[in-house]
């Protein structure tokens, strides 16, 4: 029944399972790995909604807790569709035999993703004719949201060169000139990641120095 569930065929490497730990509404942790939900996209932590009366509410943190109510704890069995630009397995994933992701579109905690896949389009548009979670109103697509977000600091003057990111699992890492990955890295202040002058600083406001 699951490989008729999931449809796609599984990338190269292990496939997850195992409990589940909510980290938002469409990125959780499954048996310790983090996993993207596949074809889906929920609303960033930080994204407001507007209702139907005009009022604003913070819908992403509801869909996350949500997603933490219903989730939470449970098994997932997930079969890896794809690995993303942040390396985090991307998958298709069943909790006790039903398609996870087409279950938080339905519910109106996710929108269907259709960038990369139509699977749960029907689902999105069902949700939105009910009125159901973040269609009770006006949801702007997260995709757009994050582009409206990007905005990139540009480095800073003077000796404040150590560049403080945060990872796709809300770690907080801070690069040093010379490092492996710091010509890369880059920094969106819209996130909260910063500049940091010294490594007392950045260690002081809870980071910690980029293993490379």
């Amino acid at each position: 029944m699951l490989s008729v569930l999931m449809g796609v065929p599984a990338a190269a490497g292990a496939d997850p399972a195992g409990r589940i730990r909510v980290i938002d509404a469409d990125t959780w942790s499954v048996g310790g790995e983090t996993v993207r939900l596949f074809g889906i996209d929920a609303p960033e932590l930080d994204q407001d909604c507007t209702r139907a009366d005009g009022s604003t509410w913070g819908c992403g943190r509801w869909a996350a807790a949500e997603t933490g109510r219903l989730y939470e704890g449970r098994r997932a069995v997930c079969r890896t569709v794809t690995r993303d630009r942040y390396d985090r397995i991307v998958a298709r994933c069943a909790v006790d035999g039903r398609d996870a992701g087409r279950e938080l579109v339905q519910q109106g905690l996710a929108l269907a993703y259709r960038d990369y896949s139509m699977d749960y389009d029907l689902d999105e548009k069902a949700a939105l004719v009910r009125g159901a979670g973040i269609h009770d109103g006006t949801v702007q697509r997260p995709a757009e949201f994050r582009a409206g977000q990007a905005r990139v600091a540009a480095a800073p003057a003077g000796d404040c060169r150590i560049k403080g990111n945060i990872s796709s699992n809300g770690t907080r890492i801070y690069h040093l000139p010379g490092q492996e990955h710091y010509a890369r890295t880059r920094i969106s202040e819209a996130k909260g990641e910063r500049w940091f002058c010294s490594e007392a600083a950045a260690r002081a406001a809870g980071w910690r120095r980029a293993r490379r």
